[in-house]
């Protein structure tokens, strides 16, 4: 059975060693030590932990950082719903964006024409934040 480090925990979560060692520490995630002595994470623990985030939400704490720059905070103009893929459009002051990504993408965010949105644009990829 894989076991994980805090570290790769941490890294496979998203968060900060020192995030996931807390969590550790209060119990929400069981660990052991290894043959080396070092604290570990059952895989299949592990697994479980991330599925309960996920639904639980995340913290601001928990929420990973970002390297994208370039910021279009705007409106939410146009949805495109496809069986897989959708398209969204965001209004930005004088810029219109348009982004393609997965319908779950979409539904996950909760995204509706009307509603604040930031995209992010990096080389020629366009990221939705919901905000």
């Amino acid at each position: 059975m894989q076991s994980y480090t805090i570290g790769q925990a941490a890294r496979l979560l998203g968060v900060s060693p020192d995030t996931a060692r807390r969590w550790a520490d209060a119990g929400r995630v069981e660990t052991h030590r290894d043959d080396s002595g070092r604290r570990v994470i059952d895989g299949q623990a592990l697994a479980a932990f991330s599925v309960e985030l996920a639904k639980a939400g995340s913290t601001e704490e928990d929420t990973p950082h970002t390297s994208v720059r370039n910021a279009f905070a705007g409106i939410v103009t146009a949805i495109k719903l496809g069986d897989v893929a959708a398209q969204v459009e965001i209004q930005a002051g004088p810029h219109r964006l348009v982004s393609l990504l997965t319908r779950e993408a979409v539904e996950e965010l909760g995204l509706e024409v009307g509603m604040e949105a930031t995209a992010r644009v990096k080389s020629t990829n366009v990221h939705i934040d919901r905000t």
